[in-house]
């Protein structure tokens, strides 16, 4: 937008914030869906929240009795996926990452792959599991609220390469299931993938912790906590009608 375009739309946005702000002091509870989101909540809201993470179809996923060598992308492909980062490490790496999906940045991220890049398109969903189930390593370079993707991954027992932030430092055990790294540059990816190297993971448990994130343990902390806060508002009202007898 231009400076007066801009200039005309501060006053409104300034007031949008502050209507936000207000609105938000009337939700009685908060479900975030990470801890990254739980922190912008406090930080925005100045209200806490409840993590409860997404429901993650672990059960559509099974480890395979061997992997194949390439490295694993599953993703749209737009700019703050940081698909860059990882077709850059990985054509200094010469190793071979597949990347599956679509989106507007596909023309310019196959214009600085090399030849160990390979893009497979959208890739339908029935295929994902055989997919992820045979790569050495799935890599997740952006920074998100959660990530789905990574855990599908864990769920075939598959190691992941991480940017540690957002979703990731809740949904990937370093050294356990996966590994991260620190800075969004290909040199700390390239420095994330020869640790992964050195590390000998166990399908078994890096499944367990996808776990964590299944359908069945979703709906059981969603239900818990909506009984919860359903008996809390009971139980205040009770005292509230109690206190309004006494008084009376």
């Amino acid at each position: 937008m231009g400076r007066a375009a801009q200039a005309a739309l501060k006053p409104l946005a300034a007031w949008l914030r502050r209507w936000d702000y207000a609105a938000a002091q009337r939700v009685t509870h908060f479900v975030a869906i990470s801890a990254e989101i739980q922190g912008r909540i406090r930080k925005y809201y100045n209200r806490d929240a409840i993590v409860i993470p997404p429901p993650v179809a672990v059960h559509r996923y099974q480890p395979a009795a061997s992997h194949d060598d390439f490295y694993l992308i599953v993703s749209r492909l737009i700019p703050y996926k940081r698909i860059d980062v990882a077709i850059e490490a990985f054509n200094r790496l010469g190793r071979p990452l597949w990347i599956a999906g679509a989106g507007r940045d596909a023309e310019r991220l196959q214009s600085i792959a090399g030849p160990t890049i390979t893009f497979l398109g959208r890739v339908p969903d029935s295929e994902l599991p055989d997919l992820m189930a045979r790569c050495k390593a799935f890599v997740f370079p952006g920074h998100e609220d959660f990530g789905i993707a990574p855990v599908e991954a864990q769920a075939a027992g598959r190691p992941v390469i991480a940017y540690g932030a957002g979703g990731a430092l809740d949904t990937v055990i370093d050294g356990v299931s996966g590994v991260l790294f620190h800075e969004q540059t290909a040199g700390a990816l390239i420095d994330a993938v020869h640790r992964l190297d050195a590390i000998c993971f166990d399908a078994g448990a890096i499944r367990d912790n996808a776990a964590r994130f299944d359908v069945p343990v979703f709906k059981l902390k969603l239900t818990a906590f909506v009984d919860k806060c359903v008996n809390e508002r009971a139980t205040n009202r009770r005292i509230g009608d109690q206190t309004i007898s006494l008084t009376r």
